[in-house]
């Protein structure tokens, strides 16, 4: 009897977890010149082309420090960092998951 009461408990939690999506979504900061950007195609190692809101094409780079914790592919949308010295090149710092895509392109950060 008890684990019957359990079983609906747990079901009546996860219906109103699902009802309820908020998404706690990183944007791009101005302040230190963030764009996002959709991976067009892998270049190898961790080299990739990104089509930036911007409009610019970029060679984008994944940092060492996060090389081994994102997983990317082509489609997917990234938060880019120009290079100060070099226009046409970027550091991905953030994958947006698809929850995530579909809040940025509701705000309109997505083209």
């Amino acid at each position: 009897m008890a684990y019957n009461n359990y079983n609906k408990k747990k079901n009546k939690n996860k219906q109103q977890s699902e009802g309820a999506q908020f998404t706690k979504v990183r944007t791009p900061r101005k302040d230190r010149n963030e764009i996002v950007a959709t991976v067009s195609r892998m270049l190898g190692g961790k080299r990739l082309d990104l089509q930036c809101m911007d409009g610019v094409v970029r060679m984008g780079r994944i940092p060492g420090s996060r090389k081994r914790r994102m997983r990317i592919r082509e489609g997917d949308v990234v938060l880019a960092v120009p290079w100060d010295i070099q226009d046409s090149k970027a550091d991905v710092v953030w994958k947006y998951r698809r929850q995530e895509v579909a809040w940025l392109q509701k705000k309109g950060y997505l083209k």
